[in-house]
């Protein structure tokens, strides 16, 4: 068959940190004291609109110089609830996109959640799931944190499981916490083995921003014990990744797949390419922090820019005759 003959779809499937998408109104069920309008961050209607539409204009752009069109999957983090995902959706440069909403309360402390939002003109949503991950603190208590979400679902023609992750920070220190992410990186496992044990051959595509570079031992277990490939391990560099700390970057955010996406066959989804979407309107453009991401927030001092992260994403193409 001439390759004229051939069209070929891509889709791109892409992980956001969205550094606080709070609403400004008071629930006392969340640590969202911060994000309120009399709060010392003044976290008004005014600034919480344009936040949203900032985000929208961000996530409309990933990925559409192959695909021509916005992701078709977006798994999301730090998220406080399914009205700030419906107002993101509904926002100028989303609302013609025809996104669905996958999102359920965590109970974790700081009020925070994992999503996904999706085309539904191209994915299907068929089961969704959180698995919440067990942790104890110094004294023996549990430390709540972001649960794990799954989302089943046809994409193209092809049933795919998308695991969407938040793991525990690096807040008291890289090495202390090390252990909490390494708990995190077994439950996923454990779902990767639940999904395979239905389906020795199923696609998997596991993102999120796990607090931890490619290099690190969460990772590398991950991607050892759950059969996945990572793209993103050498993306990271003295100059590149997707966010940085004191002068220094990381690649947290990060997408990993099933090495069934290397396979080629005709009408299924295979693996074209990676990368860190970290276009120059995201960064902070002068000053000591040229380069970096364009935050909303530095500590208490506003900004008004994106998220303190650049999303990350993957495209598969589909060869059809």
């Amino acid at each position: 068959m001439n390759s004229q003959d051939e069209k070929t779809i891509t889709y791109t499937v892409a992980f956001y940190n969205l550094e606080n998408l709070f609403d400004i109104y008071n629930d006392a069920s969340k640590h969202d004291d911060d994000f309120l309008p009399n709060s010392d961050k003044r976290w008004t209607q005014k600034r919480y609109d344009r936040k949203l539409f900032k985000l929208a204009q961000v996530i409309s752009k990933i990925g559409v110089e192959n695909a021509q069109k916005p992701p078709s999957i977006v798994g999301l983090a730090e998220v406080e609830n399914k009205n700030v995902l419906r107002d993101l959706i509904e926002s100028k440069d989303l609302e013609s996109y025809n996104y669905g909403i996958v999102h359920y309360n965590s109970q974790d402390e700081r009020g925070i959640d994992v999503a996904m939002i999706y085309d539904k003109t191209v994915f299907t949503v068929q089961h969704s799931k959180t698995y919440s991950i067990y942790l104890e603190d110094e004294i023996g208590e549990q430390d709540y944190t972001r649960d794990i979400l799954l989302v089943s679902g046809i994409l193209h023609s092809e049933k795919v499981h998308c695991i969407i992750n938040h793991w525990p920070s690096r807040r008291e220190g890289e090495q202390e916490s090390m252990p909490k992410r390494l708990k995190a990186a077994q439950k996923v496992v454990e779902i990767i083995d639940t999904i395979k044990a239905k389906d020795p051959n199923a696609k998997l595509l596991v993102m999120g921003d796990f607090n931890d570079n490619p290099s690190n031992e969460s990772i590398k277990f991950l991607s050892a014990n759950g059969d996945l490939y990572n793209p993103m391990e050498t993306m990271l560099s003295y100059s590149r990744g997707s966010l940085n700390h004191n002068f220094k970057w990381n690649l947290f955010d990060q997408i990993l797949f099933s090495t069934n996406f290397f396979e080629t066959q005709k009408n299924k989804l295979k693996f074209d390419e990676a990368d860190i979407f970290d276009e120059k309107f995201l960064t902070q453009y002068k000053g000591k922090f040229k380069g970096q991401p364009f935050r909303t927030f530095v500590g208490k001092k506003y900004k008004g820019g994106y998220s303190d992260h650049f999303p990350v994403f993957v495209q598969l193409n589909v060869s059809e005759t």
